[in-house]
């Protein structure tokens, strides 16, 4: 899924892909340069730093902390017949999060949550 995601992410916001990807290939080459070097790092498929997984959780309404306001964070639902909402309260818009929806947002400038879902 990552590599998809990546791919996304080259389309629609090339800017953020190179800057990701430049930020993975910095923390690789000072990995490599350690003797105790961890697989887990020297593979790591994604041009984002982390990946946070919240699963069959509403999320209250917040801005994320540790973003960047010039970069974009990919929301994604995943799933099955599960019907769910993103509510972007500074904007005021609450837009259809049913799987298969990926989002980009500035999670730092702009409050999000995710309300009660249906089915699923």
């Amino acid at each position: 899924m990552e590599l998809f995601w990546n791919a996304i992410t080259t389309i629609a916001n090339s800017g953020l892909f190179k800057a990701g990807a430049a930020a993975v290939l910095a923390v690789l080459q000072e990995v490599s340069s350690h003797p105790a070097k961890s697989p887990a790092v020297s593979q790591w498929p994604s041009i984002f730093s982390g990946l946070e997984v919240i699963i069959n959780r509403m999320t209250l309404s917040h801005r994320d902390p540790g973003s960047s306001t010039t970069l974009y964070d990919l929301l994604v639902s995943l799933g099955k017949g599960h019907a769910a909402n993103i509510s972007l309260a500074d904007i005021r818009m609450e837009l259809d999060y049913s799987p298969g929806t990926m989002l980009f947002i500035s999670g730092m400038a702009l409050e999000h949550s995710v309300g009660p879902w249906l089915g699923g």
